[in-house]
């Protein structure tokens, strides 16, 4: 089926957006050896819902909203103390783009790899923001944004069921 001129214009927009032009930043983040009490004050008082983490000025993982309800508050079989960190229940493998990217090749990515955020780098490798499925909606398109939440949980509905 043939796109209308308004789709048309909202199709050439997306394919020619940087990420670098619709990302939060500065980069929030924590260092391995933060708490997780620390971690979730720093998300709320910066409403981001992820930070990355570093050790000796490299990325080494990131920690969600999600990590801190999936593996601290529901997880069976741990207590999680004050002095808890971040370095105990973060995601080892971060997702990157670079901010020269199209969003959506990022948008693809994160569908790929059943995520919601990117952490951007330069071409040096250099943090410069966080892309997530809600800058896309609100800079770009809530349909491609849509699209990439839609792969997301049809692959988690697929995960839960196998």
């Amino acid at each position: 089926m043939p796109l209308g001129r308004a789709e048309e214009k909202i199709e050439s927009n997306e394919k020619k957006m940087l990420i670098g032009k619709v990302m939060s930043s500065p980069v929030i983040s924590a260092t391995h050896a933060t708490t997780i009490r620390a971690a979730a004050q720093q998300m709320r008082d910066h409403h981001v819902g992820a930070l990355p983490v570093f050790h000796e000025n490299r990325t080494v993982g990131i920690v969600t909203d999600r990590d801190l309800v999936m593996r601290v508050i529901a997880s069976p079989g741990f207590a999680p103390g004050m002095e808890t960190t971040v370095g105990e229940i973060m995601s080892p493998d971060v997702i990157t783009c670079f901010d020269d990217q199209q969003v959506t090749e990022a948008a693809a990515l994160m569908g790929e790899q059943q995520v919601r955020r990117l952490l951007v780098v330069d071409r040096s490798g250099t943090p410069v923001g966080i892309l997530s499925v809600g800058d896309i909606a609100e800079h770009v398109s809530e349909e491609l944004a849509g699209q990439v939440l839609g792969e997301i949980s049809e692959a988690r509905a697929g995960d839960a069921r196998g």
